[in-house]
């Protein structure tokens, strides 16, 4: 008998959490996203105007590379770089970042396209609707939670790539002047901060040596956007967790 009323109140939870929570989490999960989206500095739509221009300077070794460059969306639209480097004698360099050939962040893009996904699976779903199963709400929680998860990660892990990648990179021909071919540079992002890093390559006795310089400026929007990330995870996660403890309580009878 007490099993019976156990299981009865258990279904009313779980019908109750199928037609009324789920909905409310996902209004919740879309309010987070929106201002997500808010948060990059980069139309979504034709009518939501230009690129935001914020100007950094990264810093690093002060006496070895200066970097200043000026952020607007997805990349770099101008960058004046200085920096040193030893050969047989320090060499000075500078180059730069012209407005008509900017320095592509993939990173953001891929972030920004994630998140959208993410939302897409959210509009998707209509206020009204009532969801069949348990499974049907799994499913739709997890494409969110692969999409949050990919754009977060997105941001915080770079794409590891080679030397020689770097200097065959597209991005290097945004370089005016060119600089030397045994010199690669890169900007990334790795959570909140934008990076630049130079690699010098060269031989040293018949085997190659690699030596790096790095600079960098903490972005406050990146950092608002991880946060707003992860707690859309948290929550997202928190109700799939709940849908399956609620699916299969844990019944001990004595």
């Amino acid at each position: 008998m007490y099993l019976i009323i156990f299981l009865f109140f258990q279904q009313n939870e779980f019908e109750w959490l199928l037609h009324k929570e789920v909905h409310a989490v996902l209004n919740q999960l879309n309010s987070i996203l929106v201002e997500c989206v808010r948060r990059f500095p980069m139309p979504f739509s034709s009518n939501e105007g230009p690129y935001k221009q914020e100007k950094f300077v990264l810093s690093g070794a002060p006496d070895q590379l200066k970097c200043v460059v000026s952020l607007s969306g997805d990349c770099i639209s101008h960058a004046d770089i200085s920096f040193k480097v030893q050969r047989q004698q320090v060499v000075n360099y500078r180059t730069t970042v012209q407005n008509d050939n900017p320095w592509r962040l993939h990173q953001v893009q891929d972030a920004a396209n994630h998140l959208h996904q993410a939302l897409f699976h959210i509009d998707n779903i209509d206020e009204d609707y009532n969801f069949q199963s348990s499974e049907e709400v799994l499913h739709i929680l997890g494409n969110i939670l692969g999409c949050l998860q990919r754009g977060r990660t997105s941001l915080i892990v770079p794409r590891k790539r080679t030397i020689d990648d770097l200097m065959k990179s597209r991005n290097m021909k945004c370089l005016v002047p060119n600089i030397a071919e045994d010199l690669a540079l890169s900007f990334y992002i790795q959570s909140h901060k934008l990076v630049f890093a130079i690699y010098q390559v060269s031989s040293v006795q018949g085997s190659m040596k690699f030596d790096a310089l790095q600079a960098e400026a903490s972005i406050p929007w990146l950092n608002e956007v991880l946060v707003l990330f992860t707690v859309a995870l948290q929550l997202c996660q928190q109700l799939k967790d709940k849908v399956r403890n609620t699916i299969f309580p844990n019944i001990s009878l004595i």
